[in-house]
């Protein structure tokens, strides 16, 4: 009877390690070295809500807004792809002078025209599934990555867009 006593006892003394010791790796903090959470790229931040796409991807027929800074931050590369080639037709008019806005300061930053290549933008028929891009300057890196800027083109006008 003793040694059946003692057994359960060890038992319930074990299954109570085993318990608090699960508790406490649970209740541990996460060390700040986690590499895993690091190396995951951000979401992609605009536009902020599926509302939001919806209504690009209905009004104007593009999806996958994106403004980042290239070349070491001296200039903004605009993304965007097209699902409905009619739609998309004003974004690539030759003749709608697109321009960027900074939401913090106002800053006006436009598409520079190059001497034999032109103006850095895409202005052929827009297709349907592809990707198109247009570069502004950005003089002095006014615009740095984290600032919200509003893109116009035409009609078009994309707001609170995230320079990545």
């Amino acid at each position: 009877m003793v040694a059946v006593l003692h057994r359960v006892g060890l038992a319930g003394l074990l299954a109570a390690g085993l318990v608090g010791s699960s508790l406490a790796a649970a209740a541990a903090p996460v060390p700040d070295s986690a590499p895993a959470a690091s190396a995951v790229a951000a979401p992609h931040p605009a536009p902020r809500s599926r509302r939001g796409e919806m209504y690009y991807a209905v009004r104007y027929g593009v999806d996958q807004l994106q403004v980042r800074a290239v070349s070491s931050g001296a200039s903004l590369e605009f993304r965007y792809r097209v699902l409905d080639s009619f739609k998309a037709a004003v974004l690539n008019d030759k003749r709608a002078m697109p321009y960027l806005v900074d939401q913090k300061s106002g800053t006006r930053l436009t598409v520079p025209t190059m001497e034999k290549i032109g103006a850095l933008r895409q202005v052929a028929n827009p297709e349907p599934g592809r990707e198109y891009w247009m570069i502004f300057a950005n003089p002095g890196k006014l615009v740095k990555p984290g600032q919200r800027v509003d893109v116009v083109i035409g009609a078009f006008r994309a707001n609170s867009l995230t320079v990545e």
